[in-house]
């Protein structure tokens, strides 16, 4: 681990030079690619730093313990720095970890209704709510991108863009099929019915980080619809895009324009297939090494919302929540930071082998 701190200090030292040479600065794009590469591994030479000061005072202190007049203050420092070093040495274990390159990005997330019917439909309204506030919370702006909605309020499906900084790192382990145990309103007998809804949550991509041809795009344009005739348009402005070798459709009809509609079909075209040249690559990865808080495989059924007993639980590690109105009002952070802590074990267990 420290040779590779030593390189990585090494590389820190070379990107200060250039991220200051006049010549550099001059040439934009790469100045900004080494400004994003220096800004990345500064916490890391941080705390190496940290450690080797730590780990020097310990060398110090050690060497006063001979000092009769020292001795009691030496000892004292000494057993300050060898209580720190354990914890600093943990830290730079975790900065080590190799970053999830889409952490920072955008998302695209679509929800879908699965088995329930009518109920399915509105517990897709109910998730959709919560990632809605979420978003509030966290100052991220949200945008609908397409929708389908029922008569009742609820959606057979619904997708929606969140802009903001981490958004990814903080949503990515919602992938998974969510389900629900509630009597439903129609249910005059107060049987508790069990429904689901899946949710799919994909990074935002560029399109220099994945290449579509435009031959292998089919574009249709139709009329928009909503539930109780809302929102139809007279003009074809909906737009749904065909990508012709792996059959993957795309539709957006939320916006006036037929070429704003296109572009937003376009971006989650792109992030789905994004995801299915993700997915082929994690595959290669060792199981051993994958991460026990799930691969985010749409059809995982990741947790439970269980209105009779007012109780959430999160099946990847075994939490559950009883603020429940709470955490369905968005307040999802306490289960987030917990995903991130298992996964960021996991990953280091994973190192370590």
């Amino acid at each position: 681990m420290f040779d590779k701190l030593e390189t990585v200090e090494k590389r820190y030292e070379e990107l200060t030079q250039k991220i200051s040479d006049p010549e550099i600065i001059s040439r934009n794009s790469e100045w900004r690619e080494y400004m994003k590469e220096h800004a990345e591994l500064e916490p890391i030479v941080e705390k190496f730093r940290e450690y080797k000061k730590t780990k020097q005072e310990y060398e110090d202190a050690k060497e006063l313990m001979t000092d009769p007049e020292m001795k009691d203050l030496a000892e004292e420092e000494m057993l300050t720095a060898k209580e720190q070093l354990p914890k600093i040495e943990e830290e730079l274990k975790i900065l080590l970890i190799p970053k999830d390159p889409d952490d920072d990005k955008n998302v695209i997330c679509e929800i879908r209704a699965g088995a329930g019917g009518e109920e399915a439909a509105l517990f897709a309204g109910t998730l959709f709510r919560m990632y809605s506030m979420y978003a509030e919370r966290k100052h991220w702006k949200l945008e609908v991108v397409n929708e389908n909605a029922t008569e009742l309020g609820g959606y057979k499906e619904i997708s929606f863009m969140i802009n903001g900084k981490g958004a990814y790192s903080r949503l990515k382990f919602e992938s998974g099929v969510h389900r629900v145990q509630r009597v439903p309103d129609t249910e005059s007998s107060g049987r508790i019915h069990t429904s689901t809804a899946t949710v799919a949550v994909l990074p935002e991509v560029e399109d220099v980080e994945i290449d579509i041809n435009p031959a292998d795009i089919k574009m249709e344009v139709f009329r928009a619809s909503g539930a109780g005739g809302q929102h139809v348009n007279k003009t074809s402005s909906a737009v749904r895009l065909i990508h012709i070798p792996t059959g993957m459709v795309a539709e957006c009809q939320t916006e006036r324009s037929q070429v704003q509609n296109r572009e937003y079909a376009m971006k989650l075209l792109r992030s789905r297939l994004y995801e299915i040249e993700k997915a082929k690559q994690d595959n290669e990865i060792a199981s051993a090494r994958r991460s026990q808080v799930g691969s985010g495989e749409r059809s995982e059924k990741i947790r439970t919302y269980n209105y009779p007993q007012g109780r959430i639980t999160d099946h990847r590690i075994g939490m559950n929540i009883y603020q429940f109105e709470d955490f369905l009002n968005g307040n999802i952070d306490e289960l987030v930071d917990n995903l991130i802590a298992a996964d960021t074990a996991e990953k280091l267990k994973g190192e370590e082998e």
